[in-house]
């Protein structure tokens, strides 16, 4: 019952944003570089930070602070929330006057800053880890970012890197309340009946791409700290090896990497060879999947599963970019 009012409430909440967005004219207008041809209402990943309030307005009502695991306190989640809230709100900002790139590293620092403190990273960490947890979790968000580009893409993805933090959580590991991970859940599959259509009613945002891909950091490092094992960072495998893949054909063009661009795999399907959105969305949640459930499932490789996983996909993206350019140019 709990969840399904949850859910209700998650409905209510984006149709309410949605005649905001249409009175205030917060709308996503496609350009030579988009890989949409219709204005669609921007935004909608404001469902995330509202989960996060229902989420921390249950347990304050009904389970008293009642944070606990292993009879010890688990972080505090009002500071995940402030961070949460904080990045969302410069990236809903950013959605509407697009500000400098400055200005969001400043907030993106101070997000990052208390998420590592919900984390208990400084205390756990040792100093020289510190700023490669900046510089990865920062690299992280902005990859998610980059990512959302076409409809359904990141809501599925998310689901896929959710539902597998739940299945660690529920059957190997117990890392948190299980609810820090169903309501996430929950806002995508919201989400994603709005936007995983032909015509999406409304794309995700920065708001959304940065707050979901926060959340998954934040789950993610809870896991990584709880059991001492990097591998559940392939959990990002195909969205790391589309980045990391076109920032260096970006980079060996001399191009601005920061500029907007349609040099991404999922791009090249969507844009130069027309394939169906939602097919090429499915494609991407369909290989993390699979990625996943080898993750979880082999427990002797250790660090040997980073090559092992990535080495494998990376010469299937290169096979793909380079038919795909080839067919392209013809």
């Amino acid at each position: 019952m709990k969840y399904l009012i949850v859910t209700a409430a998650l409905l209510l909440c984006i149709q309410l944003y949605f005649a905001i967005a249409k009175k205030y004219n917060i709308v996503d207008k496609p350009n030579e570089r988009s890989s949409h041809s219709r204005i669609t209402l921007r935004g909608g990943g404001m469902i995330f930070p509202i989960a996060y309030l229902l989420f921390m307005g249950y347990e304050v009502l009904f389970n008293h602070y009642a944070f606990y695991l292993d009879n010890s306190p688990i972080p505090n989640f009002w500071l995940f929330g402030l961070g949460l809230l904080l990045i969302c709100a410069i990236s809903f900002i950013d959605d509407i006057i697009n500000l400098s790139s400055k200005i969001r590293l400043i907030f993106h620092f101070i997000s990052v800053t208390l998420l590592l403190y919900f984390l208990n990273a400084f205390q756990l960490l040792p100093f020289w880890a510190i700023p490669m947890c900046y510089i990865l979790i920062i690299g992280i968000l902005n990859a998610y970012n980059f990512m959302d580009g076409i409809n359904g893409i990141s809501g599925l993805y998310s689901v896929v890197l959710l539902g597998s933090l739940w299945f660690v959580n529920q059957y190997l590991v117990e890392f948190v309340t299980p609810d820090f991970i169903i309501y996430p859940i929950m806002a995508a599959v919201v989400f994603l009946y709005f936007n995983f259509r032909k015509r999406a009613r409304c794309f995700l945002g920065d708001i959304g791409s940065m707050g979901i891909a926060f959340w998954i950091l934040a789950l993610l490092g809870l896991l990584i700290i709880k059991t001492g094992e990097l591998k559940y960072l392939l959990f990002l495998t195909v969205y790391g090896i589309d980045v990391i893949s076109t920032i260096a054909e970006r980079l060996r063009l001399k191009e601005n990497i920061f500029k907007p661009h349609r040099r991404h795999l999922y791009q090249l399907f969507a844009n130069e060879q027309q394939v169906d959105h939602r097919l090429i969305s499915f494609a991407y949640a369909l290989l993390q999947v699979v990625i996943c459930a080898v993750i979880i499932k082999e427990e002797h490789l250790g660090l040997w599963l980073f090559p092992l996983i990535a080495l494998p996909l990376m010469v299937l993206y290169l096979i793909l970019k380079y038919r795909l350019k080839n067919t392209s140019t013809m």
